[in-house]
């Protein structure tokens, strides 16, 4: 096959996976904590990007508003800086071998494990009846990441239990089966991780949120996102300081403005010693303006134009499947599969 510039730059690169869920509105939270990581890693990894459609329908969606989340969720990718020739961005679902690892791997562990779930007993606890694909969630997420056989995976605080039973899942068809995966490390942004709601810094941001006052979307119209910081909440005082733990809302505005800047908190408290919360709180609907407009821009435009978003992830899904259809030939013979 003949080498394309994708394949020159990321030639023996370690290779970091991640993906995200095309459920809800995408809010400053999933971006920087997540997308803003991916951005990061593309120059000194080799990149699988995926909308993960197939992890959205563990909870009911309706068909034509994921097929358009999809579609955005991937446009969002390329217009917060993913470079397709540096990065495979793919969905999810048009990669078969996906779900067939997930049903190996589904094989090797008691169900003990799986009701363990923080998240799992965390959703399982919103509904009277909880969908099968929501307990076995687990296996398609480690599925995704053996698939390529990631190094490292950036994730959030609510999904290192899941990548610790992805190693542990690793491990143990290594040793059933001989060695086959790499146990992929945990990337996990330290400081600005965890982004809490506007209107309850004590929860974290939700794409799932009753009110949009929670979160602010990042195709949210500048006005929008202007009015959402001015009524975020606030705590008793005056002084802008980081203190989660007695003032919690104004350090997570405080978190918010630290990792759009990227500039220290120490830095932050120094220059608004003495500011108000207003005046704080106009600062930070500028900047949060200034960073989302041109991913809100760039985004309509892929949308409007579809031919080369769609063009970008049929490129993208024929490497997926070059890469997941040689680890799954290998796992079926391994584990003793007909090829």
């Amino acid at each position: 096959m003949k080498c394309g510039p994708y394949d020159r730059i990321n030639h023996m690169k370690p290779i970091a996976f991640s993906g995200v869920q095309p459920s809800g509105n995408l809010h400053i939270g999933n971006y920087l904590g997540a997308i803003k990581q991916f951005v990061a890693l593309q120059n000194d990894y080799q990149t699988f990007f995926c909308v993960v459609d197939l992890h959205a329908i563990t909870e009911p969606q309706e068909p034509a508003e994921l097929r358009a989340r999809t579609l955005e969720i991937a446009a969002i990718y390329l217009a917060s800086g993913l470079d397709p020739q540096k990065n495979t961005i793919f969905v999810q679902s048009q990669v078969p071998a996906h779900t067939e690892l997930g049903w190996i791997l589904n094989t090797l562990t008691p169900m003990g494990e799986l009701e363990r779930m923080t998240q799992f007993k965390e959703k399982s606890g919103k509904h009277e009846s909880v969908l099968a694909g929501l307990f076995n969630y687990p296996f398609l997420m480690a599925a995704d990441i053996l698939l390529y056989k990631s190094a490292v995976v950036p994730v959030g605080e609510d999904q290192v239990q899941h990548l610790e039973f992805t190693r542990a899942l690793a491990r143990k068809f290594n040793t059933r089966f001989g060695e086959t995966f790499p146990e992929p490390q945990t990337l996990l942004q330290k400081q600005g991780a965890r982004i809490m709601g506007l209107d309850d810094p004590l929860k974290k941001m939700s794409k799932s949120a009753s009110s949009p006052n929670n979160y602010i979307a990042l195709l949210d119209e500048p006005e929008e996102i202007r009015r959402k910081i001015k009524i975020a909440v606030t705590d008793s005082g005056v002084d802008i300081k980081y203190n989660p733990e007695e003032k919690p809302a104004i350090s997570n505005l405080l978190s918010i403005m630290s990792r759009f800047s990227d500039t220290s908190i120490a830095l932050l408290e120094e220059k608004y010693r003495g500011e108000t919360y207003r005046e704080f709180k106009s600062d930070l609907a500028e900047l949060v303006v200034k960073k989302l407009s041109p991913i809100r821009e760039r985004t309509r435009e892929l949308l409007e134009n579809k031919d080369e978003l769609v063009s970008i992830l049929k490129d993208g899904r024929e490497r997926a499947r070059e890469t997941a259809t040689k680890t799954l030939t290998e796992v079926k013979e391994k584990v003793g599969l007909s090829a």
